[in-house]
């Protein structure tokens, strides 16, 4: 056991290093195919080998990392294919959403909050979209109340994080444009019609995921 370990507690301490992959993983520090290995992750961190494994294999089961055979876990490799597939079911789960929500007329107050924090932004690509736009979309699903659903949508969005990260030079939308399509949702689940306010959700995914798989295609 480590000193770090004797201080944190080894729970303590896997969830921490578990924590920071992650957050490396998904802000694209850590790119496609890179190894993670229980000996780099011992030396980086300052924690037992028994520790580095359980972490790694923490994210394994998210989905984060692959291993094969024998062989050290890596960055999952992200393909057109994963980022068409993330999206969709994105769509599927959220267009669901927003027909329930739309039969009880409830625009989620997160979901005004978080839109406007991109209307604040002006217009113009801007990476600060990123955090509110998906603060928009969780809004949508966390206001069902469903703590099932929830947990499936927070597991997809780190593949949607993912995405994001490992595509360098990603092509974003406006962000006048981003809040604008927002807005046009958050009103037709007001008025009621959760089927244009799914309609229009799906428009505005389709263009984030056409964004996302050229600049997947223009970095190889």
């Amino acid at each position: 056991m480590t000193t770090t370990e004797a201080a944190l507690g080894v729970v303590g301490v896997v969830d921490a290093v578990t924590a920071r992959l992650r957050e490396r993983i998904l802000g694209g520090e850590l790119r496609s195919g890179t190894a993670v290995t229980e000996a780099s992750v011992s030396a980086a961190y300052g924690v037992a080998r028994p520790s580095a494994k359980a972490a790694i294999e923490q994210l394994v089961a998210a989905g984060l990392l692959v291993r094969s055979a024998h062989r050290s876990a890596r960055v999952v490799s992200i393909e057109p294919s994963s980022v068409r597939d993330v999206y969709r079911t994105r769509a599927r789960l959220e267009g669901a959403a927003l027909r329930e929500l739309a039969a009880a007329r409830l625009a989620p107050g997160e979901a005004v909050a978080a839109n406007a924090a991109i209307r604040a932004l002006g217009p113009g690509p801007d990476p600060a979209t990123v955090d509110p736009d998906l603060r928009f979309h969780t809004a949508l699903i966390e206001a069902l109340a469903s703590d099932r659903t929830a947990r499936m949508y927070r597991s997809l969005l780190d593949e949607v994080r993912l995405c994001m990260g490992q595509v360098q030079g990603r092509r974003l939308l406006d962000a006048s444009v981003i809040a604008r399509e927002h807005s046009e949702i958050l009103e037709a689940v007001a008025e009621g019609d959760g089927d244009r306010a799914a309609r229009l959700l799906g428009s505005h995914l389709s263009s984030a995921e056409e964004r996302l798989v050229e600049a997947l295609v223009d970095d190889r």
